[in-house]
């Protein structure tokens, strides 16, 4: 072990004035044919992208550009450590180390590009609950891909390290009671893996939904492997983890669609004449704006002593303008009842002249 630590020690490695200079020498033509390769190369393909109609090709070209230029820089200096000795006395210290990681960049701007290309195109194509849909699936799955492409990366990196590599077997030595506390330490995260990776197969929920959990209703606005944020009307967050969707039940308003039908209830005096007020709703209705032709209904869903109620219902193409509907629809409906069947609305009732009867008499 230390004579392998020894190799890595700076006062240990082949540097000098005249050997910096001969490594300079060495690099430099090489470094600079690497770096007019990767330029010729992405203008060329620059070209090829701006010829295409998809904005996926060009998304991707612009994520790997930086990684994709080092690593033609790490390639060059490995071809010049080939034919030269100090080069590569020097390269062969750090290859182990950094390939894994220029590789490891390179594979992530690739999967990042992919993904936000395929996010572009899906909002170039139209239809929005699809498009939520793929949104929420690719969001997931390129997560995932890039902690992936982390995990590795940095185990590779480490691997390269002796005294990490020598450790890691003196850990395989006890391999039964490490097993046992990495499964332990490990299920919550496990858990959490599973909920985010069934959550983009099946899409009980999708980015940009309307839910209604606990009792709050919102958009989801990200999902995570371990927790989805909901934005309520207030703009207050929700957090809520990932498992709580799949293991609880839950509103998703906007499922299939946007298009949902929504009532308001009027609660009246027995003595209201409904007809009347049936026709004025379903006339007010018709000429409003927000109403998508659909659904238009007033039934008296519960009749009491002192009471009745109305349950008016009526649709729209989008929850929010389902709701601006409701509330004008409520608003109107009230002034109407002021103004023309003001006895409709709910008194409390005392019997006066039975009272005063009974004062007489006593």
């Amino acid at each position: 072990m230390p004579d392998i630590l020894d190799r890595y020690r700076p006062e240990n490695w082949p540097l000098s004035y005249e050997g910096l200079i001969h490594t300079l020498i060495a690099l430099g033509p090489t470094i600079l044919v690497a770096l007019g390769a990767h330029w010729l190369i992405f203008r060329i393909l620059k070209k090829i992208t701006s010829a295409s109609s998809s904005v996926m090709d060009d998304v991707v070209v612009a994520k790997v550009r930086k990684p994709v230029r080092w690593a033609m820089i790490a390639f060059a200096i490995s071809i010049a450590a080939d034919n030269d000795a100090l080069v590569g006395d020097g390269w062969d210290k750090f290859a182990d180390f950094l390939v894994p990681a220029v590789i490891g960049w390179v594979a992530f701007g690739l999967v990042k590009g992919l993904a936000l290309g395929y996010e572009r195109q899906i909002d170039i194509d139209g239809d929005e609950v699809a498009s939520r849909g793929y949104r929420t699936r690719i969001a997931i799955l390129s997560r995932t891909a890039r902690v992936a492409i982390i995990i590795i990366t940095a185990s590779l990196m480490m691997l390269s390290i002796p005294a990490v590599r020598d450790v890691g077997t003196t850990m395989l030595a006890s391999a039964g009671l490490a097993a046992l506390a990495i499964g332990a330490a490990a299920q919550p995260a496990l858990k959490s893996l599973i909920a985010g990776l069934q959550m983009a197969l099946t899409q009980p929920l999708r980015i940009g939904d309307l839910v209604k959990v606990d009792g709050q209703a919102g958009r989801v606005e990200e999902i995570r492997m371990s927790y989805v944020t909901v934005r309520t009307w207030d703009e207050r967050v929700l957090v809520v983890p990932t498992s709580r969707f799949l293991d609880q039940s839950f509103e998703n308003w906007s499922r299939v669609s946007e298009k949902l039908t929504g009532p308001i209830m009027l609660h009246l005096d027995p003595a209201a004449e409904v007809q009347p007020i049936r026709e004025e709703f379903e006339r007010f209705v018709k000429t409003h704006e927000l109403w998508d032709g659909r659904n238009l209904a007033l039934l008296m869903t519960e009749a009491y002593p002192e009471s009745i109620e109305l349950r008016l219902s009526m649709s729209a193409d989008t929850i929010g303008d389902l709701w601006t509907l409701r509330c004008a629809v409520r608003e109107h409906m009230l002034k109407w009842l002021r103004e023309n069947q003001p006895g409709a609305l709910i008194r409390h009732r005392l019997e006066v002249e039975a009272a005063n009867q009974r004062a007489k008499g006593g």
